[in-house]
């Protein structure tokens, strides 16, 4: 579906408190290789009727995520942060914080689940879409839901939405549908005059079902995970910056197999792909800067670095720290910046950038938190795979 901006002031809020008690730290913890939090954040900047972007929160951590990946923060009070207090609180809080700081009051209000990863920007449009269109006062999204309940007592149970002696066929049953706990939007009037998410006349939005999760037990995460890594496998330049500002390569285990050759007088030896080279020289071409980072202090990684006339920082203990420098020093935004490694101490820099992209053999940990596995495995066109993929998302395909 394409959506065209619309006249109106459309605000999204999000609200994401640091309390959790049935995933704890849920908001910050790592989901196919960013933090919970980036991926409704990057919907919402990615959605066309959105026109600002808010993260509500009493968390540090959360606001230094959500401003990281584009978000504005507004901080919340504990009074309103702790369990027993409602999204409505949130969104009150958020309308009246940017009306006395700002004199902004948005014409409507777009509420958005943190907890609900795989939402997509089309999901925000449509919902906003769906209350414009049909003049409604509230929308929200939904799925098509067509399975019968049952209360209880357990020993002598009654149905819900069906009686027991008519079980009519799916095709035969009015339409029902279930909350997809992701997006809910409402006219700013009226939710200030009422202070309820759902008020007035109501309009739906059917949300793909393969994307209605939310995450509230440890089985959701495993879920979405899944779902995330396979929709990432499907669009690979999804899974990088919008538009990559440089691209850093760790070397063994990247540029080779991770195997060494050692002769009997000690000299190491490693095996790399001819083909490396070639994409990198188109990379260069496109005026990206690359760099080699490496802790090896072997003579081999710059003898190759050279030979592909790529820039090499060999011998580095602490990689993370190495990188932060580089991009301070070459003012690069880590966010728009892709690290390609394999090994545990490529972490700290996969955690640093906004590309985390991790080999075919990487160890577990690095696979986890990468938001891109290349097909290729290290030595194996690893390289050149990651060099395509760059140059197609510089090209806007």
């Amino acid at each position: 579906m394409t959506t065209s901006p619309t006249p109106f002031q459309v605000l999204a809020v999000i609200p994401a408190r640091g309390g959790s008690k049935g995933v704890p730290r849920k908001n910050v913890m790592p989901m196919a290789g960013e933090p919970l939090l980036a991926h409704i954040v990057r919907a919402a900047r990615q959605a066309a009727t959105l026109t600002r972007v808010v993260v509500s929160t009493d968390d540090a951590e959360i606001a230094g995520v959500a401003q990281r990946y584009g978000a504005e923060v507004v901080w919340r009070p504990a009074d309103i942060s702790g369990d027993t207090a409602t999204s409505e609180q949130a969104l009150l809080h958020a309308l009246d914080h940017l009306r006395q700081a700002e004199g902004y009051v948005p014409d409507i209000l777009v509420y958005l689940q943190c907890t609900s990863p795989l939402t997509m920007a089309e999901d925000i449009d449509g919902v906003v879409d769906a209350l414009i269109r049909s003049g409604a006062d509230t929308a929200l999204a939904v799925m098509p839901f067509h399975y019968f309940i049952w209360h209880g007592p357990c020993d002598d149970a009654a149905g819900v939405n069906h009686m027991k002696l008519v079980r009519p066929r799916r095709q035969d049953r009015e339409a029902q549908y279930l909350e997809a706990g992701a997006v809910v939007v409402m006219r700013v009037p009226g939710f200030l005059k009422e202070q309820l998410r759902f008020y007035g006349r109501t309009a739906l939005y059917e949300m793909p079902p393969e994307r209605c999760l939310e995450i509230d037990e440890p089985a959701d995460v495993l879920i979405a995970e899944a779902r995330l890594r396979e929709r990432l496998k499907h669009t690979p330049l999804a899974a990088l910056p919008s538009r990559p500002s440089a691209v850093v390569f760790d070397f063994d285990g990247v540029f080779t197999d991770n195997k060494v050759y050692v002769s009997e007088t000690g000299a190491e030896m490693v095996a790399c792909s001819r083909s490396d080279g070639f994409g990198l020289a188109e990379l260069r071409a496109l005026g990206l800067p690359l760099l080699v980072l490496s802790t090896e202090v072997n003579p081999v990684v710059e003898q190759r670095c050279r030979k592909l006339n790529v820039p090499c920082l060999s011998g580095q203990t602490d990689k993370a720290l190495a990188l932060g420098k580089w991009l301070e020093e070459n003012k690069l935004e880590p966010l728009s910046v892709i690290y390609v490694g394999n090994d545990i101490n490529d972490l700290g820099c996969l955690r640093l950038v906004g590309g985390p992209v991790a080999v075919a053999d990487s160890v577990p940990e690095v696979l986890r938190a990468a938001r891109l596995v290349l097909r290729a495995p290290g030595g194996q066109g690893a390289v050149r795979e990651l060099c395509r993929l760059v140059a197609a998302r510089l090209a806007g395909q």
